[in-house]
């Protein structure tokens, strides 16, 4: 048989800036990164409504005298949370804003916002025009040290989380620690959970620093959080660079705790945060992990404690496992679907260390269930 064959590799780079007033009119790097030669190109804000409409102003204030780009005046400003995500509307209203200003390849596209938002203008940045240049500017923990650092974006669809997304990594990243005061107790909380993670699955020093740190972070200690969110983000974007950046196979290491917490995110209409569905998904899935032998009673119950520490409520009615008629259990499900091929779960060897399983036995998940009500 006759055929062609075509191969080739694209490099994808990009940087993750940390500042403090990234829009101080004496702070330079953000007009230093698009400092360009050729025609002046545009940039087009998405603001997340959340983080205070004052922002608009000193987007005014900066491109006013730093004239890299040029601003368009219209500032696109949508609601924060997952609504963004559920309702095409605001997917819509950026599209039409990139079209009524002539948004091309050669021009940016920037969110400013929650981890939601983030995923929302990265979607539609990627599919206009084929893909506009995007630059990503995390508000909260969870964006900061997680989501706003990766190459995912997306938003809901058939009442399903990230059914219509792309891999398409921002062109830059811009942590500015300014924005998490603006954050609620119950918003920056919820991002410490994805620390958590990482350390649990990568970094067992990780884990003992945020163990000996957590009523530091808890009491909203700028030096704690900066540097748990730059080792966070760090080991993310190390994963991201390994062998499967965009998750062509079924393995998903990241994603511990995630199956379940998903799937909790959508029963509550999705009142639940990410991260606290995230660190009851963990909670789960620790003891889980213990029931079957791989993690030990010590570590799992060191896991529960850290939990129980930082703040997170570990069980919610949505998420008992009683039965096999129980909805939570619909996750494992639509989590194999989402990954493509055969389900594959992170669970735990010991902190720090994960191990791949392709099946969920649902009687000692219920077991698991109950038994983490009973530590509480």
């Amino acid at each position: 048989m006759k055929y062609l064959q075509q191969s080739f590799t694209v490099k994808f780079e990009y940087k993750v800036y940390f500042t403090s007033g990234l829009f101080n009119k004496s702070n330079t790097l953000l007009n230093d990164f698009l400092k360009g030669p050729g025609i002046i190109r545009k940039i087009l804000f998405v603001v997340d409504a959340g983080v205070g409409l004052e922002v608009v102003q000193l987007l005014k204030d900066y491109f006013s005298i730093h004239h890299a780009v040029q601003l368009v005046p219209e500032i696109v400003i949508v609601p924060g949370g997952e609504i963004v995500k559920n309702d095409t509307q605001y997917f819509d209203q950026i599209l039409e804003a990139v079209n009524k200003h002539k948004i091309d390849r050669h021009s940016y596209i920037a969110a400013i916002g929650g981890g939601s938002v983030l995923d929302l203008v990265g979607y539609a940045a990627a599919v206009s025009h084929r893909g506009i240049r995007h630059i990503r500017i995390p508000t909260t923990v969870l964006s900061q040290n997680d989501s706003g650092i990766g190459v995912k974006n997306g938003i809901n669809y058939f009442g399903k989380k990230n059914f219509l997304g792309t891999f398409a990594p921002p062109i830059a990243v811009f942590n500015d620690e300014l924005f998490l005061n603006t954050l609620s107790e119950r918003d920056y909380r919820s991002g410490i959970s994805e620390a958590v993670k990482v350390a649990l699955i990568k970094d067992p020093d990780f884990f003992d620093w945020i163990e000996n740190n957590a009523a530091a972070l808890v009491e909203r200690d700028r030096e704690a959080m900066n540097y748990l969110i730059c080792r966070c983000a760090e080991l993310h974007m190390q994963h991201i660079a390994g062998r499967d950046p965009f998750e062509s196979g079924s393995s998903r290491p990241l994603d511990f705790g995630h199956w379940s917490a998903h799937k909790l995110e959508q029963l509550s209409d999705f009142e639940v945060l990410h991260g606290e569905a995230v660190a009851m998904g963990m909670a789960l899935d620790t003891v889980y992990s213990n029931l079957c032998g791989y993690l030990s009673d010590v570590e799992s119950q060191r896991i529960i404690d850290l939990l129980n520490k930082l703040g997170f409520d570990l069980v919610h009615p949505l998420m008992d496992v009683s039965d096999d008629s129980s909805p939570i259990l619909l996750g494992l499900e639509e989590f194999r679907e989402h990954l493509g091929g055969e389900l594959t779960i992170m669970l735990l060897e010991k902190i720090g260390q994960g191990i791949e399983v392709h099946e969920i036995d649902p009687e000692i998940l219920k077991e698991a269930s109950q038994l983490l009500r009973k530590k509480l």
